[in-house]
């Protein structure tokens, strides 16, 4: 190999020690590893309905403001209503006829079971009558608002005013989707000792509340007062409410109650739970006092679990 190829193989060797001497001595660049955040998530425990138990054979606890079902047991078995079937009664005949218009009680009118303390030939108007018919449960009361009201819907020598008002009840129950809801009188007294004069489910009737305090919340009114005085155009009388719970539940918004042999002890109410919170409690067969301790329980139930909500909501 001649000299100066000798010379440039040695220098290219130097060159490549020298490169390699570099690079082994060069700090090596950081290698970028991803950074994975987790991000901290707070599970909030969804409350749940207090454990009780009620005597009631049906119940509903319904929240109007949320659309949500707090709480129900067999909420569409139907069953007898008994007197809360008036409240289907006295909301068929405001849309028929005004409150002002003025009814009579007749004789025949007063021959319904129980004495509510009505007159004969006595004139109250509608709306009057109605209130007093839903505090005292009145089903003298109620049969005259549906002789009334049924003359005004149909005439017929085969249909009585009150079969023609029955009538309109039904399609009423129809029209708002009450599944499980009939009727066969004003009143809700059984027909006979097998048949009830209505029917329906503890979620039909917390509906059929729901649809009166939004639609036309005056009609209940009265129902929220322990007693009241009530006026006809000739005499003053005393309603005691049936209710015998609403002295006990905050901020009722309507109340009505219900007791044959048939169905057993029946009350729905509405309350306030804050402001802009309604909700609605029904229960079905109970016994004639069960129902209101069943009511009581289910209240306070439903206040503890919206306490219950709002702090964890917090």
């Amino acid at each position: 190999m001649k000299p100066k190829h000798i010379a440039f193989f040695q220098l290219s060797l130097l060159a490549a020690a020298l490169l390699l001497f570099v690079v082994l001595i060069s700090p090596k660049p950081p290698v970028y590893t991803p950074e994975i955040v987790v991000e901290e998530t707070t599970i909030k425990q969804v409350p749940l309905f207090p454990e009780i138990a009620i005597e009631a054979k049906a119940a509903y606890v319904y929240d109007v403001f949320t659309g949500k079902v707090l709480y129900e047991k067999d909420a569409e078995l139907q069953w007898p209503l008994a007197s809360l079937t008036k409240l289907m009664s006295v909301y068929t005949a405001s849309k028929v006829l005004p409150e002002y218009m003025l009814v009579k009680i007749s004789r025949q009118d007063l021959r319904e079971e129980g004495d509510s303390g009505l007159h004969p030939d006595e004139e109250w108007t509608l709306g009057k009558l109605m209130d007093y018919s839903l505090v005292v449960s009145s089903n003298d009361g109620m049969r005259a608002v549906a002789a009334v009201v049924g003359a005004e819907l149909g005439n017929s020598p085969t249909t009585t005013p009150e079969e023609f008002f029955v009538r309109e009840m039904n399609k009423n129950a129809h029209n708002l989707a009450l599944k499980q809801t009939y009727f066969l009188n004003q009143s809700g007294l059984d027909v006979s000792s097998t048949l009830s004069g209505g029917y329906g489910s503890a979620k039909d009737v917390a509906l059929l509340v729901d649809h009166i305090l939004k639609t036309d919340s005056h009609l209940l009114e009265a129902t929220t007062f322990k007693e009241l005085g009530i006026s006809s155009q000739d005499v003053s009388h005393d309603a005691f409410n049936t209710n015998k719970a609403i002295t006990q539940i905050p901020n009722i918004l309507a109340s009505k109650t219900g007791f044959t042999n048939l169905s057993g002890g029946n009350v729905v109410i509405a309350l306030n739970a804050g402001i802009g919170r309604p909700i609605i409690v029904s229960v079905l067969g109970s016994s004639y006092e069960g129902r209101f301790t069943d009511l009581k329980t289910l209240v306070d139930a439903t206040l503890v679990y919206l306490d219950n909500a709002s702090t964890t909501a917090r």
